[in-house]
């Protein structure tokens, strides 16, 4: 069902629409916490090292898959918001078109280059044939990552939550069971971990995109909308480039960080690699929740209502913070038990690990859930060059901080470089949100004409 975030009372409206976008991504993220989980529990800690070891270089694909779904949310949210409706339907077709191409050029590369990321960062030898493995199988489910992504980010643009809710919860948990089916009764191993995301992946995207088609179709223009528009692709590519970049940067820079790790060893690897799945959880929940915000912008943009804007910072200031306390009390009080769950008769090495980078970084979801939101509105906004110098400053000190901690402090100093990003990165997103045109009464800073 669309819904127009343009009308009610901002913090009810954020309130009903961010939170199926929050159980979304829980479940969106149950697909690497259950590979994670099947591989150290049911083949061994090598496994579990190999599935977190590739997972790093997995999110470089995920990266472009989550900005081509920024830039095709904002520009369909700011022309839902602006009831132009022509246009809206020819935003989807130019993004899906633009998405196959990106997509089919990164597939190329993974065939090609996955080998060599892997050798890049010092990948052990021990879990280097599983690693190769699991990206292979995982590269040629791309298509299927990249069309849900487009998918869910029109129906978030149309203000509908809800329809990508249900299907991750369908296919997150029908995952869950076939990992273990194919690993326990198969005998699959990593394979069979691979295996599950990709069908399961594959169903709900087909699903999801005929969805996506059949609620265009019933929206009603006194025009025949065009396939394709490069006028409206480079408005597209203006939001997208950016969220690619900084995705990509991240990923990159964990990549970085993942070769840092792995001087440590297999012990520390495993550790890493389960309590990073648990802090991707949050960090990508509360990326997600400023997502809907950015729709929320967007619409309210394009509806010309600046007041809003500031009330919907305040409204998603309470949401996150709401969602922190919980969080933070069970990583603090129970990261030891969390990160067992990943693992069956870890080292011990491996269960220190996994709780000191939780004890280091839990705390500071507070700081970070706000230079999201911050984030989150400057997106909407298309406020890009403003949000990429907040996000590009975090990762930065972020990776460069963790090279030089490591060999000062051990693994410990790698950790440490999370929260010093964050807490900078926080300060530059709330100035530039503070600057922004809704406190300037700027009325016009979008023009589709």
């Amino acid at each position: 069902m669309n819904k127009d975030l343009t009308v009610g009372k901002p913090e009810t409206v954020l309130w009903k629409f961010c939170l199926p976008l929050f159980g979304s991504i829980v479940f969106q993220q149950l697909y690497n916490i259950a590979d994670s989980l099947v591989a150290g529990k049911f083949v061994g800690e090598n496994a579990l090292a190999a599935v977190g070891n590739s997972y790093e270089i997995t999110l470089i694909f995920i990266a472009f898959a989550f900005g081509s779904n920024i830039g095709c949310s904002v520009i369909v949210s700011q022309l839902f918001g602006a009831k132009q409706y022509k246009n809206m339907k020819t935003a989807v077709y130019t993004a899906l078109i633009s998405s196959a191409v990106l997509c089919a050029v990164l597939m190329l590369i993974g065939i090609v280059g996955c080998s060599g990321l892997l050798e890049l960062i010092h990948t052990p030898g021990e879990i280097f044939s599983d690693s190769k493995l699991y990206l292979d199988i995982y590269i040629w489910g791309l298509p299927f990552l990249f069309f849900y992504n487009i998918a869910t980010g029109i129906f978030s643009a149309l203000g509908d939550s809800r329809t990508p809710f249900i299907f991750l919860a369908v296919s997150s948990t029908s995952n869950i069971l076939v990992d273990i089916w194919f690993v326990v009764s198969f005998q699959m191993g990593v394979a069979g971990v691979a295996w599950a995301t990709f069908i399961c992946q594959g169903i709900s995207c087909i699903l999801a995109i005929i969805v996506v088609l059949r609620r265009l179709a019933k929206i009603q223009t006194k025009e025949k909308a065009a396939v394709f528009s490069f006028r409206l692709f480079k408005k597209i590519a203006v939001i997208a480039i950016p969220s690619i970049l900084q995705q990509s940067f991240i990923s990159i820079g964990n990549i970085i960080i993942q070769g840092v790790i792995n001087n440590f060893g297999a012990g520390v690897i495993a550790g890493y690699a389960a309590s990073v799945k648990l802090n991707n959880l949050v960090i990508t929940s509360f990326t997600t929740l400023a997502n809907g915000i950015s729709n929320y912008t967007a619409q309210n943009i394009g509806a010309q209502i600046m007041p809003r804007i500031k009330e919907g910072f305040k409204a998603g200031i309470k949401i996150v913070w709401t969602l922190c306390i919980p969080i933070v009390a069970l990583y603090m009080l129970a990261s030891g038990v969390l990160v067992n769950f990943f693992m069956n008769e870890p080292s011990e090495t491996a269960l220190v690990t996994g709780v000191q980078f939780l004890h280091i970084l839990t705390p500071f979801y507070f700081v970070v859930s706000v230079k999201l939101v911050a984030d989150g509105i400057l997106r909407g906004a298309g406020l890009m060059k403003q949000f990429m110098v907040a996000t590009f400053t975090d990762l930065i000190l972020r990776v460069v901080l963790a090279i030089i901690l490591s060999g000062q402090f051990g693994s410990i100093g790698i950790w440490c470089a999370w929260p010093i990003g964050w807490s900078i990165g926080m300060m530059m997103s709330l100035m530039f949100y503070r600057k922004g045109p809704w406190n300037k009464n700027k009325e016009d800073i979008m023009d589709f004409e």
